[in-house]
């Protein structure tokens, strides 16, 4: 359980908890040794080795009981099995199967009936009832997905939290860490202050009790979070409280940026530790980790078979490559794969991903931003120029000349990888890019992601979920936005136009909203697509329905278009954009057209100033102070600053209503 002593690195003057840790282990090289081993163990990491009894995972409690259970395939999808209560405490459990299981006619299928009660499931299958238009339709599914504080429970996974909050939907009946960002759009569009604040508090609660923001609610995922949304949630709450939301939650933002940079005054030039690399010049990189290198308790019999194809690695270190795949968000895709097809050649801790280097440079603008509204000047500083030397590292590591996008960050071989992923559009959603940068990311996703019904996650075909043909609801909305910032308004209006098309055609045929669809295919399925990854297509969907919300509200006559179009008919999903879409033809090869004619440069939207509107910066780059006297600042955004330039442009906000 995270915690430990209260330390005041760097300037880190807010109380905030620092995690007991190992001495960081040196990197060996690629070819010549092993991985690194740090916390390979769970008694070697206070994360998870001083975990109390009520709060330890299914697999941990109740050892080689869950084992078995493992083995014996009793659901199809194991995650029934994790989030199941047993009935009696775990030893006595153990206890009871010991005795019991070298019997003859022992039965391990008869013990799990017995002693385990099943989770919780609520009936999420609402379909659209007859004439119901799809904004009325997710309206409804806002009441299905929204669960009530909960109740502690004996033995259970499920951890608690105060306030109520939105599930995504289908096998996920738990909060989820960055599902929630994209969920709570919906609620910010909709004007339900009152459920989005009180889920920013249920997050809060977290890092508050366990240092950090989990994957999601369940006791299996607390070795463990997700890409670091929650800054991001504070500015949509932000456009309604004001600067007070800052100030509010800025010791539970210091502790969330704590917890990823937790090793880094330690960290010398070539090594790793936990979520941290420091390169050979000095620049430091986040990855995803996971303090355990076993199972994951939601897919403990996958991850036994998935690490027994691969005889050359030990399986704990196909297991932690796993787990921190699942922290990475897009579990799993060819991003992560050294083979770029084999699920057993996972390597994600060999990887720095463009995400999460980018979400911290958001955090530590937020941080800079919330201590100088409070009257800490020096610390300000110094997380405003942390973020103008993360976004430079950005732009120079992650960026590849030669074919115009930003990628993945392979820390051992010292270059970007070779999956272009719709991530490259990240530093465009958080105005990290140079002009030059998004203009050939625009160029780029033109000729390589988009297809007729959106962009896809990859431009690689491996069978796993994020992968092509696949797109996803928070990859379309950060490259419509990121295009939008950018002066790209006709491939942002495009990709939203598409995107929009699959998904309301989809409703219309099946009278629900997917996780994912398939944007490759010409026509549109009621299932979405071909699915992929470890479990079927899932219906609800919190992201989904919060970002369609977002998208119809900046795009009222787009939506009104499509709506006029009945795609009930099974026509080509490109066929009911109307003639106005300038890549609504489609070659032999699934390629887009020729560029439209260019529209003249114009300034970088950013849409209405208000109280969101504070990331352009509280301090001038030689820390003079631009702060009015009520903490809002007085400066205005300017275009995005060129790649050479020494400080970087703040950006305004991730998120601007239209």
């Amino acid at each position: 359980m995270p915690g430990g002593e209260t330390a005041q690195p760097g300037g880190r003057e807010r109380g905030a908890v620092q995690h007991q840790s190992a001495q960081p282990a040196p990197l060996a090289s690629p070819s010549t040794g092993p991985r690194e081993t740090v916390a390979s163990e769970a008694a070697q990491s206070l994360h998870v080795g001083s975990v109390p009894q009520d709060l330890r995972s299914p697999s941990i409690a109740l050892g080689g009981l869950f084992a078995a259970i493992g083995g014996a395939h009793l659901a199809p999808d194991f995650k029934t099995i994790a989030d199941a209560r047993p009935d009696e405490a775990p030893a006595t459990l153990l206890a009871d199967w010991e005795s019991q299981r070298k019997h003859p006619d022992f039965s391990i299928k008869a013990f799990y009936e017995q002693h385990f009660s099943p989770p919780l499931r609520r009936d999420i299958s609402y379909r659209r009832k007859a004439d119901e238009n799809i904004y009325d339709y997710i309206q409804g599914m806002w009441g299905v997905l929204t669960r009530q504080p909960d109740k502690p429970m004996s033995y259970a996974s499920l951890l608690p939290l105060p306030n109520a909050y939105v599930v995504p939907g289908g096998r996920f009946s738990e909060l989820y860490y960055w599902d929630t960002y994209f969920t709570m759009i919906g609620l910010y569009e909709t004007g339900q202050w009152d459920l989005l604040r009180g889920m920013i508090k249920d997050m809060a609660s977290l890092i508050d009790r366990y240092g950090h923001i989990p994957n999601g609610t369940r006791t299996y995922y607390l070795s463990r979070s997700e890409p670091p949304f929650f800054s991001l949630m504070v500015d949509l709450l932000a456009q309604h409280d004001g600067q007070s939301a800052y100030r509010s939650f800025l010791p539970q933002l210091q502790k969330e940026y704590d917890y990823w940079m937790e090793g880094a005054d330690s960290l010398k030039p070539g090594q790793a530790y936990r979520h941290l690399v420091r390169l050979q010049d000095g620049t430091l990189l986040l990855r995803h980790w996971d303090d355990l290198d076993t199972p994951r308790d939601e897919s403990y019999p996958e991850d036994v078979a998935t690490a027994a194809r691969d005889g050359s690695r030990a399986p704990s270190e196909v297991y932690r490559d796993l787990r921190a795949g699942s922290e990475t968000g897009w579990d799993f895709s060819s991003r992560w794969l050294a083979d770029g097809h084999t699920l057993a050649t996972i390597h994600t801790t060999d990887l720095a991903p463009i995400e999460v280097n980018c979400l911290m440079v958001h955090l530590e603008q937020t941080l800079e931003h919330a201590y100088a509204l409070t009257g800490q000047r020096k610390l300000a500083r110094v997380y405003g120029q942390r973020a103008d030397e993360r976004t430079l590292a950005v732009r120079r590591l992650f960026w590849d000349e030669d074919r115009q996008a930003f990628y993945d960050y392979d820390w051992r071989k010292n270059r970007p990888t070779d999956v272009l992923s719709a991530a490259t559009t990240v530093p465009l959603f958080l105005r990290l890019a140079s002009q030059e940068q998004a203009m050939g990311v625009a160029d780029t996703i033109k000729a390589r992601l988009l297809r007729p019904g959106g962009i896809m996650a990859t431009d690689h075909e491996s069978g796993q979920q994020w992968d092509a043909p696949n797109g996803w609801a928070p990859e379309e909305w950060m490259a419509i936005k990121g295009l939008n910032n950018y002066g790209a308004t006709d491939l942002a209006e495009t990709i939203a136009r598409r995107w929009m098309a699959r998904v309301i055609g989809t409703y219309e045929k099946s009278g629900v909203l997917l996780e994912k669809y398939d944007v490759d295919s010409p026509t549109i399925s009621a299932t979405g697509g071909k699915g992929g990854g470890e479990y079927p297509m899932q219906i609800g969907f919190g992201w989904t329905n919060g970002t369609l919300l977002g998208l119809m509200r900046r795009y009222p006559d787009v939506t009104e278009q499509i709506l006029k179009h009945n795609p009930l008919a099974g026509q080509p999903a490109i066929d009911v954009l109307p003639p106005s879409d300038p890549y609504s033809a489609v070659g032999p090869e699934g390629s887009p057209p020729a560029d439209p004619p260019a529209k003249p440069a114009g300034e970088v939207e950013t849409g209405p100033q208000d109280a969101s509107a504070h990331k352009t910066a509280a301090l001038q780059p030689d820390g003079t102070d631009v702060t009015g006297g009520d903490g809002s600042s007085k400066r205005v955004a300017a275009r995005v600053a060129p790649l050479d330039e020494r400080v970087p442009t703040r950006k305004m906000t991730a998120y601007q209503p239209s």
